[in-house]
C-alpha cells in the first residue's frame, strides 16, 4: 500500500515558476553587468550554461542546478577584476528584483492544499531572502511552513539537508512528503531523503532527463491535485 502524502515540498525556480521566462532577461541583465562588451558576455555566458544570443540556458547550466555562491564562483575565475563577493552581491541585487512568472495560478492551489491539511515547504539552490522575496511578491509566503534556500544552514540540493530539515521540523516521516522539482538536483535530494519524488516540465529538463529518478513526472505542479486523488 502506498503512504499517504502528507507533506509537499518544492523547488521554487522551474517548480513555482516557470525557469525560462523567469530568468532569461535576469541573466542577460547579470552578464551586461559585468562585461563590458558583448563578446565577454557571450564568453560568461558559456561557462554558466547560457546561450545569450538565444536567451536559452542548457540544460546542464550551473544557474539551473547551483547555488550562487557556485556561480559566482566559477564567472569569479573568468573575471580577473571582480571578487566572488562582489559578484554574489550583483547576482543577488538582480534575483531580489527579477520577475517571477508563476507556471499556473499558485495562490487557489496552495489554497486546496492547505485545505487538506498538507504541510508545505520550499526547498531552493536559490538563496532564502530571494525565496521570501518572490513568494510574498505572489502573495503566497502565508502558505509555507517551511522555507530553506542554500544559505540556510542545511546544504544544498542534491544534498539532502534541507528536505531531512522539513521532515523533522513538520514531524512527517519522509515516505509522507513529496519532494517536487524540475531537475535532476531536486529528484536526486528526494531519493536521498526517503521521499516520493515528482518531477515537473517547468524547467529545461525533458522528461526522459527526469524520469529514472522521479516516482511521477508531471506537465506542472497543476497535475498534483489529481495525482494525489489517485494515490488514495
Amino acid at each position: 500500500m502506498r503512504a499517504t502524502i502528507q507533506g509537499l515540498l518544492f523547488d521554487k525556480d522551474g517548480t513555482l515558476f516557470d525557469f525560462a521566462q523567469s530568468w532569461g532577461q535576469c541573466m542577460v541583465s547579470i552578464l551586461g553587468s559585468l562585461a563590458p562588451d558583448a563578446e565577454q558576455q557571450q564568453h560568461l555566458g558559456q561557462v554558466v550554461g547560457f546561450n545569450l544570443g538565444q536567451m536559452r540556458f542548457a540544460r546542464d547550466s550551473l544557474f539551473i542546478g547551483g547555488t550562487v555562491a557556485e556561480t559566482a564562483a566559477v564567472l569569479a575565475q573568468n573575471l580577473p577584476n571582480h571578487s566572488q563577493a562582489t559578484i554574489i552581491a550583483l547576482i543577488r541585487s538582480y534575483t531580489l528584483q527579477s520577475e517571477m512568472v508563476p507556471v499556473v495560478a499558485l495562490v487557489p492551489l496552495m489554497q486546496k492544499f492547505k485545505t487538506k491539511g498538507l504541510k508545505l515547504g520550499i526547498a531552493t539552490n536559490d538563496n532564502h531572502d530571494a525565496a521570501r522575496a518572490h513568494l510574498d511578491a505572489h502573495g503566497l509566503l502565508p502558505y509555507f511552513d517551511f522555507i530553506a534556500g542554500a544559505d540556510s544552514g542545511f546544504g544544498a540540493k542534491p544534498e539532502a539537508g534541507m528536505l531531512d530539515a522539513f521532515s523533522d521540523q513538520m514531524g512527517l516521516a519522509p515516505k509522507h512528503v513529496a519532494m517536487v522539482g524540475d531537475s535532476r538536483h531536486d529528484l536526486l535530494a528526494g531519493r536521498a531523503a526517503g521521499m516520493v519524488t515528482v518531477g515537473v516540465l517547468t524547467g529545461i529538463a525533458t522528461k526522459s532527463d527526469l524520469a529514472d529518478l522521479a516516482d511521477v513526472v508531471l506537465t506542472n505542479i497543476g497535475d498534483l491535485p489529481d495525482w494525489l486523488a489517485q494515490r488514495v
